[in-house]
């Protein structure tokens, strides 16, 4: 990077450094906020026993951000949550690419063809983050809102991602287990794990076959951009007793038919 570019990211007398620099009070803040948005609405004392702070510092915190609109307080039970403008800060994240409009109306075809919820994620640090959702009808239903996190390894776009690594790529990030094991079916050894990435390289998705959630079955695909790289990755989620294994190959073709008609939208040669 030259130093015209590095001088608009940061000071100009700044000096790179081995230890990243950090302000307390806004480490503290943000802890407060990821503390909410994993929460749902929560008390003062409940916040404070889950973050293990004074009521009294993480109530200046939240005073703060509620004059600001980052989280709300409810009077009839106390509780605080997350605010509105926290939401409209977040939602720039998904405006960077236009992945998330373009894959709207698949999504909404996918999810009427089988009649499940249609996911959209991409992978972010090694995690997939779920930024888009069409729900089901159904009243049993999958729902990962926008915002929630899943591990590679056990969630279908998280393998279906997995699956477009290159070789080296994909050594260092199965190099980095052990992988959590949540359900009897998760594969979690090196050699399971090659082994799925071959047979969704071959059939074009991936099924995660109750490996996250006992109850719960994921068919994804990955979506490329004009580059050939993977940006995104969607799927549909519901319950085992709807995803069946007879059902597999037919949503399988309509989840990997979806992704290729977003990866042409996107510019991708296929």
């Amino acid at each position: 990077m030259d130093s015209d570019n590095r001088n608009r990211g940061r000071p100009k007398k700044f000096q790179e450094s081995e230890t990243p620099i950090t302000i307390q009070a806004v480490d503290r803040a943000i802890d407060v906020l990821e503390a909410l948005s994993k929460g749902g609405a929560l008390t003062l004392s409940e916040l404070a026993k889950r973050m293990d702070q004074s009521p009294a510092t993480l109530y200046r915190v939240l005073s703060t951000f509620q004059a600001r609109g980052m989280v709300e307080n409810e009077p009839l039970t106390q509780e605080w949550s997350v605010g509105a403008s926290a939401f409209r800060i977040g939602a720039s994240f998904l405006r960077r690419s236009n992945v998330t409009a373009r894959a709207l109306p698949a999504m909404r075809h996918l999810m009427e063809a089988t009649g499940e919820t249609s996911n959209l994620g991409i992978e972010k640090s090694g995690m997939v983050i779920f930024i888009s959702q069409v729900e089901t009808h159904e009243s049993i239903r999958a729902f990962f809102p926008p915002g929630t996190q899943a591990p590679m390894h056990s969630s279908g776009i998280g393998k279906a991602l997995l699956s477009t690594f290159s070789d080296a790529r994909l050594h260092k990030f199965l190099q980095d287990g052990p992988f959590e094991k949540f359900t009897p079916q998760t594969i979690v050894t090196q050699d399971g794990l090659l082994s799925e990435m071959q047979a969704i390289r071959a059939k074009g998705f991936a099924f995660d076959n109750e490996e996250k959630s006992n109850g719960m079955r994921c068919i994804a695909a990955p979506i490329l951009n004009f580059q050939g790289q993977a940006v995104a990755g969607i799927s549909i989620s519901g319950p085992s007793h709807r995803v069946t294994p007879d059902n597999v190959a037919q949503f399988g073709a309509l989840v990997k038919a979806a992704a290729e008609d977003v990866s042409r939208s996107l510019g991708a040669e296929l």
